[in-house]
């Protein structure tokens, strides 16, 4: 009698990580928010259904293989947020740093990036932190944020240090919202945002940081929030946030992302 032995292919191997990064990424997405009880149940639930079919339990396999039957539809439902987070980073990360296009593809020229005045925000920000302004910046990358700029007011006009202090000034009526800056101009201002949902997020944030999260997780926009109680600068991108950053760790943010003027 000739024993075979199991064969391990190359593929088969890069089957696995590819797996296992899907479901790493997926973790990633719904760790610290409601999501992940969901998931537990339902997956809880799939084991149950796999030991009673195991068990040969007829009547309460039926049942339970009714309800796995509809799973995806199901899965789709509850977690549609995550769903569209995860895909948006897949979009934005690994897809869309290149324009494809005919034009492109014969063109040797790399792309540049998005132009917008640094130097002007960085010192804004700079100046509300040291007075204390609360300040919610949004800065517009590929996602053109049109409906969320519907919810303020107007402005349309150039990036400015002063423009902007002006509208986060406390006696603004302008300054409880958020600026949204898209191709270098402050196309809105007092504009309301989505907060996450998140409940790993500390108790010590307020609204103004779960409003950028929640606006990172939803679109690939940056965020810019300006603490009123302490001053502190945090940036938020891809729904994380990072804490106490001076100017010069935003402007070495925004000059990865943008080319500096």
């Amino acid at each position: 009698m000739i024993t075979t032995f199991i064969t391990i292919r190359f593929l088969d191997v890069l089957d696995i990580l590819l797996v296992a990064f899907l479901l790493y990424q997926f973790y990633n997405l719904i760790k610290g928010t409601v999501a992940i009880n969901i998931f537990i149940g339902i997956f809880s639930l799939y084991l149950l259904w796999l030991i009673v079919r195991a068990l040969d339990m007829e009547l309460l396999g039926t049942i339970l293989g009714q309800v796995i039957g509809v799973g995806v539809i199901a899965i789709i439902i509850v977690f549609q947020q995550e769903i569209r987070r995860f895909l948006l980073i897949i979009g934005s990360r690994y897809i869309t740093n290149y324009e494809f296009s005919f034009s492109n593809f014969f063109s040797l020229k790399t792309r540049q990036k998005p132009r917008i005045r640094t130097t002007e925000i960085v010192k804004a920000c700079t100046d509300m932190s040291a007075f204390k302004t609360g300040a919610l910046i949004v800065i517009s990358r590929r996602d053109s944020l049109v409906n969320y700029e519907k919810t303020g007011v107007t402005i349309n006009a150039d990036t400015s240090n002063r423009l902007l202090q002006s509208i986060f000034f406390k006696n603004n009526p302008l300054h409880d919202g958020a600026v949204i800056i898209r191709k270098d101009k402050i196309m809105a201002a007092s504009c309301a945002l989505p907060t996450s949902e998140r409940v790993d997020i500390p108790p010590r944030f307020g609204m103004r940081h779960r409003a950028a999260i929640g606006l990172t997780e939803r679109t690939d926009a940056l965020v810019i929030a300006v603490s009123e109680e302490t001053g502190a600068i945090s940036f938020a991108k891809n729904g994380e946030i990072e804490t106490n950053i001076g100017p010069n760790r935003l402007r070495e943010i925004l000059k990865e992302h943008f080319e500096k003027e």
